[in-house]
């Protein structure tokens, strides 16, 4: 296997143990309750916690992606991960727990602050569909999530959960321990003038908005949406619900793959936005059975096309400058479920959680308008050309 290859895949890994940890938050909030005695304010500041430490490492990292040794960087991410997972299962105090989650959050921003960079140089004539590509890894990841933490609570307690998601980033940590990092010369420094120049750009403005919303959006599904389902099931189906949401990524994202070669990038995700409002409002309206079910999988269906199409679509504007796009991109969606599951939690406990969750509602009614409203501002619906953006 050559080195592009086998990096390729070690990076894939990550991201799939990176969305199992992420998707491990949510089903495990009540076992984190009874174990700490917390209130689901203090709950609430689990995305934050897990995020607020990622927001700021991956920026700083993308921003220096041209500068940075790049495999020093993603080794000494993957091992702080591990190293914090293992933390958070032995923490003996709910404080505690949350520092070490900072810490898990701010070593995976390390990593991921300069994965995609990577990626965009190994393939730079399929930028698009690595994009798409790694975005369904994660989803296959966070679709695992769930059911890895009814399947360890089955036989263990809480603290194992971590454990064990610890184990599947270590094929990774060998990879970067051992293999010298592809060549990322293609990557270009950028000055703060740059930067500014290039953050006043329509499309980079269009994709930042855009990544925030759709984070505020999974993130509030992503941490609550099981805790609201078990006002209507068990544990163990409440986190089936939240696993048929993620499940939806699934052949939603390998259509998008398929697709964001032949169709425009802004007016995909406008015909996959849109469905997914109506059946966010039809989630939280007090169903249950079927329908909630199948209301759950649309919406994940139609909001998992914003993460890969807005980071392909900004890094078109200025491929030269792939880390500092990925960073604030990625950035920008990071801030977003960090700071929406906040909200639902002090919401939540002010009108109970069934009225707090049509925030994302709103939010995602927000996200179609930005889309829409970026389509307008340049005047296609296409990935912006090289030449476009540096006007």
């Amino acid at each position: 296997m050559d080195r592009a290859r086998t990096w390729t895949i070690a990076i894939l890994v990550f991201v799939f143990g990176d969305a199992v940890a992420m998707q491990a938050r949510g089903p495990i909030l009540s076992e984190l309750e009874a174990g700490f005695g917390v209130s689901e304010g203090a709950l609430g500041l689990i995305a934050p916690a897990g995020t607020a430490g990622f927001v700021v490492v991956v920026v700083a990292t993308g921003l220096l992606a041209g500068r940075l040794p790049v495999r020093q960087t993603l080794l000494a991410g993957v091992v702080g991960v591990v190293g914090a997972l293992v933390a958070m299962a032995a923490a003996p105090l709910y404080v505690v727990f949350l520092v070490a989650l900072l810490v898990q959050g701010a070593a995976a921003g390390a990593f991921r602050g300069v994965d995609r960079v990577v990626l965009s140089h190994l393939h730079a004539a399929r930028r698009g569909r690595v994009y798409t590509v790694y975005a369904l890894v994660w989803a296959v990841g966070a679709v695992v999530g769930p059911q890895l933490v009814s399947a360890v609570l089955s036989v263990a307690d809480w603290r194992a959960v971590f454990v064990v998601i610890a184990l599947c980033f270590v094929p990774t940590a060998v990879v970067a321990g051992r293999l010298d990092a592809p060549s990322t010369s293609a990557e270009r420094s950028i000055s703060r003038d740059a930067l500014a120049a290039l953050l006043r750009r329509p499309p980079v403005v269009g994709a930042c908005v855009g990544m925030l919303l759709v984070g505020g959006v999974e993130g509030i599904m992503f941490t609550w949406l099981a805790y609201y389902a078990g006002e209507f099931y068990a544990a163990t189906t409440a986190n089936l619900l939240l696993s048929t949401y993620l499940l939806a990524y699934i052949p939603a994202r390998l259509g998008y793959t398929l697709a964001v070669d032949r169709i425009p990038y802004l007016a995909l995700l406008l015909v996959a936005v849109l469905p997914a409002v109506p059946a966010l409002a039809i989630a939280f309206s007090g169903q249950a059975g079927p329908v909630l079910f199948l209301a759950v999988f649309v919406a994940g269906a139609g909001l998992s096309s914003g993460f890969p199409i807005l980071a392909a679509y900004a890094v078109e504007a200025a491929p030269g400058y792939t880390g500092p796009l990925n960073a604030v991109t990625t950035g920008a969606t990071y801030a977003g479920i960090a700071t929406a599951p906040a909200a639902v939690g002090v919401l939540a406990e002010l009108y109970g959680i069934r009225h707090a969750l049509w925030l994302a509602v709103a939010i995602a009614g927000g996200l179609f308008v930005t889309v829409a409203v970026t389509w307008l501002w340049t005047g296609t619906a296409t990935a912006p050309t090289v030449a476009t953006a540096s006007d």
